[in-house]
């Protein structure tokens, strides 16, 4: 099976280590990276059963309309875009399949990708169209857990559990910022509240204008939470909150 990669960032870039370790047939295409397999065009894509987008929300569209000109009928095509709804609104001649590894750092590009990224993760699938059978297969073999949802409830669940908390990270720290003390006797768990304020700033600015109905629901949500928390038995919730987070995790 021969699988190509567009966009060797962190999450392509992992993917394709990954492959290449697994012996597959992998090419590549990259404006930024050079080297044996990697092309700047996607004709040489045309030769390849399984295709992995791994480019910029704000890009993938286009990417996928090329596409239409010069993949087969039989290809199979996924992104990774945090976003699902927004790449499903049209059935393409090849067999796409939106999906999206939950899996990632606050770092980014090539030179932070890693073998074993995925190994532990979930990674979203919603197979609008069919057809996810060997896409699944290739997720498994990354060390993923494949989770079939649709495109709206997706969208819905990575508000609550990374839009929003991104955006909460930025606003604390932008908050702090305003206070000269509080920036100097800072420390760990200040650091890892903020962590996701070092996001990739394309990929959240993405997000943000992308996601912006689901993150307002989602905040909307977040001040209940808080009014719920200080307004009632504020220590049996907590015991629970951390209880619960505890088996989440383990």
């Amino acid at each position: 099976m021969k699988i190509g990669v567009v966009g060797l960032g962190l999450i392509g870039g992992s993917i394709y280590r990954d492959l290449i370790k697994l012996n597959y047939d992998v090419i590549a295409v990259s404006q930024s990276q050079n080297g044996n397999g990697i092309y700047k065009d996607y004709s040489p894509l045309k030769t390849c059963d399984v295709v992995f987008v791994c480019s910029p929300m704000n890009k993938t569209l286009s990417i996928l309309d090329e596409f239409e000109k010069v993949l087969l009928p039989d290809t199979i095509v996924t992104d990774v875009c945090s976003l699902k709804q927004f790449v499903s609104v049209k059935k393409r001649p090849y067999k796409f399949i939106p999906s999206h590894p939950m899996a990632g750092t606050e770092h980014q590009g090539f030179e932070n990708s890693m073998e074993g990224l995925f190994k532990g993760k979930k990674w979203v699938v919603t197979p609008v169209w069919g057809n996810e059978g060997t896409l699944l297969e290739i997720i498994e073999q990354l060390g993923a857990t494949p989770v079939i949802t649709t495109p709206e409830k997706h969208d819905e669940a990575v508000a609550l559990i990374s839009h929003m908390p991104m955006l909460i990270a930025q606003a604390i720290f932008k908050t702090a910022s305003e206070n000269e003390l509080a920036l100097e006797i800072a420390s760990s768990g200040f650091r890892d509240m903020t962590r996701l304020a070092m996001s990739n700033v394309e990929m959240a600015n993405d997000m943000i204008q992308m996601n912006s109905e689901n993150i307002q629901t989602s905040i909307l949500k977040l001040y209940k939470s808080i009014g719920d928390l200080t307004n009632s038995d504020y220590l049996s919730q907590i015991k629970e909150i951390k209880l619960n987070r505890q088996l989440m995790f383990l």
